[in-house]
């Protein structure tokens, strides 16, 4: 299985809106003791075994728009299957606190998910949103997406991230999207 957190790389973007996926990959790593120790596939990522069964757990280092070159290349060097590939990222269409899974499905409005369809071909991919919320006001989306969480924001996506963590990890145990439906979809805070 292929576990991908979408952000952008970097100091400066550090612990912004876009970085989700990062930041729950991390909340993840932590739960199950990985890190992050190679390199490849335009990505940081590790390789874990849960049951006998090889993961793995990356962060594209493409930037956002091009995260679909990154789990193209990732899934094909290590044998993935689209389908069995999960992708975690940021979503201004659901309020925070909210998580939405799906099996498949568009890129909708998110580049990074729009790249990752047009780049492996399929909308086969299950995915995480995590909402954030559309808090932008005059700004431009991209300067919304661009810009710092914040104290408020992190109260509730902490919790959040800690919720879809350990969701993500039973799913690498059992495989079972449906049941992580169940467990994610949603507001969890």
């Amino acid at each position: 299985m292929l576990i991908v957190g979408l952000g952008n790389p970097g100091k400066k973007y550090e612990d912004t809106i876009h970085n989700m996926g990062f930041m729950t990959v991390d909340k993840l790593l932590d739960k199950i003791g990985g890190a992050l120790d190679k390199k490849g596939g335009d990505a940081l990522y590790c390789v874990q075994y849960i049951g006998g069964q090889k993961h793995i757990i990356a962060k594209p280092q493409t930037y956002m728009n091009l995260s679909g070159v990154s789990v193209k290349q990732l899934a094909n060097s290590n044998k993935i299957d689209f389908s069995q590939t999960l992708i975690i990222y940021d979503d201004i269409d659901l309020p925070l606190g909210n998580v939405r899974v799906r099996k498949e499905g568009s890129g909708g409005s998110h580049n990074g998910m729009k790249n990752i369809v047009a780049e492996c071909g399929t909308t086969a991919i299950a995915r995480v949103r995590i909402g954030v919320g559309d808090e932008r006001g005059n700004r431009e989306l991209k300067d919304y997406v661009l810009s710092k969480v914040g104290k408020e924001k992190h109260a509730v996506l902490d919790k959040v991230f800690d919720k879809v963590a350990d969701g993500v990890w039973q799913y690498m145990i059992d495989g079972d999207i449906d049941s992580l439906m169940r467990k994610l979809n949603g507001k969890l805070v």
